[in-house]
């Protein structure tokens, strides 16, 4: 039996969050879109690709985004136990580019229950903290009864839950009312 949805997501608050997968950026937007209030996104300058604010309009308004390009991971984990701590951005997102110790990852969760501040780091498959209170694969599904250009139909899998059970659920986002659709997995 599959968990209700509602008792893991929305991302419980005051904690450190992971998420991996190839749909791993569009979850990071779906959590940022039920946010109040501004989102840091940090990720290192090298890394390829552009995170393009306007890209994230569907999900929310792209002028509360704030992207700190930081040179390496030890310059990302310092920004964010800083954003986390000082509890004026509700969410902070980080990309992870290697493995994040014990140590880190706990002063990430207890500058986020300081901040009363979330916090979702970005980790590649395979890679994840202890300290975490939560791991997420996010993964497209095809869906051959969708809409031509319509990619959003998306399993969530809970990997790693330290409050409760793991559990799956396939969900579409809502570009007009801007929500998560729960999706039956035999089809809508």
């Amino acid at each position: 039996m599959t968990p209700d949805f509602t008792q893991s997501f929305p991302l419980r608050a005051e904690r450190v969050h992971e998420v991996c997968g190839p749909c791993a950026a569009s979850f990071a937007a779906v959590c940022a879109s039920s946010t109040r209030g501004s989102v840091i996104w940090i990720r290192e300058y090298w890394r390829p690709g552009t995170l393009n604010p306007l890209g994230l309009l569907p999900f929310f308004d792209p002028g509360k985004l704030l992207i700190a390009k930081v040179k390496d991971q030890t310059e990302g984990l310092a920004v964010a136990e800083e954003a986390l701590r000082d509890g004026t951005t509700p969410l902070v997102i980080l990309e992870i580019s290697q493995p994040m110790g014990l140590i880190q990852g706990r002063r990430l969760q207890l500058s986020a229950r300081a901040g009363k501040s979330t916090g979702l780091c970005l980790i590649p498959d395979g890679m994840g903290s202890n300290a975490a209170e939560s791991r997420w694969h996010a993964a497209p599904i095809f869906d051959p009864f969708s809409a031509p250009g319509d990619s959003t139909l998306q399993r969530y899998e809970l990997i790693k839950n330290k409050s409760g059970t793991l559990g799956f659920w396939h969900v579409r986002w809502d570009t007009a009312s801007r929500r998560l659709h729960l999706v039956s997995a035999t089809g809508e």
